[in-house]
């Protein structure tokens, strides 16, 4: 970091942020006897200049732009302020210009922009609509936390002066919600898509099937929900989405710049399935060892690694091909995982292999667990790596991070957190842990951080494993390796607190962060079911 102090009559500090800073804590402002603090924005762009004065935003805003449709969000943050907008045809006829260029494209890729705050107002410059979102993220943390709240801006406005060039380092931002072993529905769901927006991620990876439960709509299918939906773990919740609420998600999220990517797991973890259709199995059910549950019994323990599907069985590639061409028609993003994991059979690479050409056929992208790599997979496959145990016998192949060690948070906040996991990593998974995240491997498109849901019971205790790890992965995923800096990382976030509170999002409050001030309602709570 360069930090650079200047002296003169009416000012008292001013510190430029370099491309690799970002570690000064204030700014200076044109009255001697008020100094303020910079933005605390997360994640930390690519390059930050911020100058020592400020734009106050009026009352009457003028959008400019040539592409009407991609200034929707802006127009809703000031509208969130409490002040007024139009739009206008062109390119420089307003305080807001708003501009698409395609011709930026190699030097922003189509998620980066360019911000310039000026006495005149604030330009927005990227190749893609994208590139305009995400800067609105960035100018929305600069304002109130009141706006989270829907609640009117009692204060001006005022908006440091200064120029940002911004770009992710990783394609891939994600998280991953487990839905199977305990139901989250379709309002938790887009509230957990606006947070995720808010710190610019873009992949939504939902686990929507395991042995506890089935959480999507197959209408072919019919049993996988009438049954296979009813189960849960021990005092979870059960409950499916219908493919029309899971369209309904998918669109929300994709204005939201965020993908959806199904996870259908198979050939393990599919005991639902098998509750459903019991011809899936085979003779005496010797393809679930050892017989934790058979039909007609729901399963409502933790145990992982016992059931499968019946690999002598041709016809399961029947019942395979019709859930996933259900899926790859009501599926609008590129991708559908099919797990793959914690299985062992003679037969296990020849269905993996086989499920892979399915996907494939239905003109979509495979992901799967790292295990699916010891198949012959279609080179195009993205493998989840989540132990780093697994060679791939497919050079080069793509790799998602999801290492349990560092984006688990199923797994404790803090060593001896009640109702998490903690078999991959004794003492938890911290937020340090998290933010430690360094790999120069070229295969790594990005990382994604799961939360299981054996112990993770209500919308709560999600927030609570999430947040506030979920914003160290979002920085580690869009920030430059040599701009990141834990101490620094940290003091922004503790000025999160208000805007997360706004957010009414039940975030751990991670020891030795200055959360700011704390209301009763605010103090965690696991706020576990009624048994």
């Amino acid at each position: 970091m360069k930090t650079f102090l200047k002296s003169t009559a009416t000012i008292l500090l001013l510190f430029l942020y370099s491309c690799d800073a970002n570690k000064s804590e204030s700014i200076a402002s044109e009255d001697d006897t008020n100094e303020v603090v910079a933005p605390s924005i997360i994640p930390l762009p690519s390059e930050v200049n911020w100058d020592n004065k400020y734009y106050r935003l009026p009352a009457e805003n003028i959008i400019c732009t040539d592409n009407p449709e991609t200034v929707s969000w802006l127009q809703k943050l000031l509208h969130e302020a409490g002040l007024n907008t139009s739009v206008q045809t062109g390119s420089d006829c307003g305080n807001w210009n708003v501009q698409i260029n395609s011709e930026k494209l190699e030097s922003l890729g189509e998620e980066g922009y360019e911000l310039y705050i000026t006495d005149k107002g604030v330009k927005i410059k990227a190749a893609a609509e994208a590139g305009v979102f995400y800067a609105v993220q960035t100018l929305r943390q600069m304002f109130p936390v009141e706006i989270e709240k829907g609640e009117s801006v009692s204060t001006t406005v005022d908006l440091p002066q200064g120029t940002i060039q911004d770009q992710p380092t990783y394609q891939w931002r994600g998280t991953m919600v487990d839905m199977a072993r305990s139901f989250f529905g379709l309002d938790y769901l887009k509230r957990h898509v606006d947070r995720m927006a808010l710190y610019k991620m873009n992949r939504l990876h939902l686990h929507l099937t395991d042995d506890q439960g089935w959480r999507i709509e197959i209408k072919g299918k019919p049993k996988l929900t009438e049954i296979g939906s009813k189960g849960s773990v021990v005092r979870g919740r059960s409950g499916y989405l219908t493919q029309e609420e899971y369209l309904e998600l998918q669109d929300y999220a994709l204005a939201r710049n965020i993908i959806i990517i199904p996870e259908i797991d198979m050939p393990g973890h599919i005991y639902s399935a098998l509750l459903s259709y019991p011809e899936l199995n085979c003779d005496n059910f010797e393809n679930l060892s050892p017989k934790r549950a058979t039909p007609p019994e729901l399963f409502r323990n933790y145990n992982v690694g016992w059931s499968k599907l019946c690999l002598e069985n041709p016809k399961i590639y029947e019942f395979v091909s019709e859930v996933i061409g259900e899926m790859a028609a009501i599926t609008k993003g590129p991708w559908i995982h099919i797990g793959g994991d914690e299985i062992e059979d003679p037969r296990y690479k020849e269905f993996v292999v086989k499920a892979d050409s399915i996907v494939r056929a239905y003109d979509k992208i495979t992901i799967g667990w790292e295990e699916v790599t010891q198949a012959e997979v279609s080179p195009d496959l993205i493998s989840q790596s989540w132990r780093g145990t697994v060679e791939s016998v497919v050079p080069d192949i793509k790799v998602i991070h999801s290492l349990c060690s560092q984006f688990y948070f199923d797994h404790g906040n803090v060593p001896g957190q009640e109702n998490t996991n903690n078999w991959c990593k004794k003492s938890g998974v911290s937020l340090e842990d998290a933010y430690s995240f360094d790999n120069e491997d070229p295969n790594i498109i990005g990382v994604e951080v799961p939360v299981w849901s054996e112990f993770v019971l209500t919308d709560e205790m999600m927030d609570n494993r999430f947040w506030p790890r979920a914003i160290a992965a979002a920085e580690i995923a869009w920030t430059p390796g040599a701009q990141r800096d834990y101490a620094s990382f940290k003091k922004r976030l503790g000025r999160h607190g208000d805007r997360l509170r706004a957010l009414n999002i039940n975030f751990f409050r991670t020891p030795g962060i200055d959360w700011g001030k704390e209301s009763k309602a605010g103090i965690f709570s696991n706020f576990l079911p009624a048994q």
